[in-house]
């Protein structure tokens, strides 16, 4: 197989690179290595694919669409594996017009490049668990209602979904969308929360703690959810023959499209996380209460019987056995300078 993984120096692609790679099929990688956060960490991350003879890496920008279809027109991909796209809630309420950009603009040229690719068994794209923005039913299920998001991301997100399905009745394109809860682990993004609290603990810095402590989240282990992707990847959806227009289901539907979420199935106290950290790091943190911020919500818990069902999906790494190896990776690479 040739697999072209989207996002391939980000967090969750430089995984399903390695883990694609690993596997032994042919990965090509595309990431226009933007400043959101270090550049040096994605530059580390495709160091360590370009190891590997099977990968080949384009710097390409989603919203460039020549560039795009340029890299489509040279090779023949079996499944596209979009990962790719401005992350980031609050980053979006400053910045919004990279979230159009990117998020929508480059989903756009990603749909077009696999209309017009008559190879293309299945296109996966990354999705979030921001999506259920004001739903407050617990856990969260892909059944549920998701029309209420409350930050740009989490819009450019639904909107993706939407798109996706469109091309799937338009073009017959089997399409799945994938909302990740939460995802950490080695490698991870320096904006998230428990990046950015492991280095102000370990600096003796305190830690900005939201919603005054009361905010529950579904932490999903890296390996898990590059497992599950993996999954996903070899089972196209098909059309739902139970699939009403009378009844609308939003996670199915009478063409080949299905939106799963891909979470740890349980909600954890960030209070909880943090104490876990501290134990990691052997060091207390300081901690500094704070309203719940502008566009967060204050839990996440993912239902994932349906990827369990269809695919096998399992996650088996709880916080205390992740955030051990995270803290170890975090220690490691700094230790040596970094790249």
């Amino acid at each position: 197989m040739r697999v072209l993984i989207t996002g391939a120096a980000g967090f969750i692609g430089f995984h399903l690179c390695r883990y694609f790679l690993q596997q032994g099929h042919e990965v090509v990688g595309l990431d226009n290595l933007n400043p959101y956060y270090s550049p040096d960490l994605k530059q580390a991350r495709l160091t360590r694919l370009e190891q590997w003879d099977n990968f080949a890496f384009s710097r390409v920008s989603l919203e460039d669409q020549e560039a795009m279809e340029e890299v489509f027109r040279k090779n023949t991909f079996s499944h596209v594996l979009h990962m790719a796209a401005q992350a980031g809630v609050r980053y979006s309420l400053t910045h919004p017009r990279t979230y159009v950009n990117s998020n929508l603009v480059g989903f756009e040229n990603i749909l077009e490049c696999c209309r017009h690719h008559s190879a293309l068994e299945h296109l996966v794209f990354a999705s979030s668990s921001s999506v259920y923005g004001l739903n407050t039913r617990m856990p969260f299920s892909e059944h549920h209602n998701a029309d209420h998001p409350v930050s740009l991301y989490a819009a450019s997100k639904k909107a993706n979904e939407l798109m996706a399905h469109t091309y799937s009745y338009l073009y017959s394109i089997p399409c799945t969308g994938l909302r990740f809860f939460t995802v950490y682990g080695p490698w991870g993004r320096p904006d998230m929360a428990y990046f950015l609290f492991t280095e102000s603990i370990l600096n003796d810095r305190p830690i900005s703690v939201f919603n005054f402590g009361r905010m529950r989240r579904d932490f999903t282990y890296i390996d898990d959810a590059v497992e599950g992707v993996f999954r996903v990847a070899f089972a196209p959806p098909r059309p739902d023959p139970q699939w009403s227009g009378e009844e609308l289901d939003p996670a199915t539907s009478s063409v080949p499209y299905r939106i799963y979420n891909i979470g740890n199935n349980q909600t954890v106290e960030l209070e909880r996380f943090i104490e876990v950290l501290e134990q990691c790091l052997g060091k207390q943190a300081r901690k500094e209460y704070h309203p719940l911020q502008p566009g967060d919500v204050p839990c996440t818990y993912a239902d994932i019987d349906d990827l369990t069902r269809d695919v096998g999906y399992s996650p088996r790494t709880p916080i205390e056995e992740g955030i051990p190896q995270f803290v170890d990776w975090y220690k490691a690479y700094y230790r040596s300078g970094g790249p």
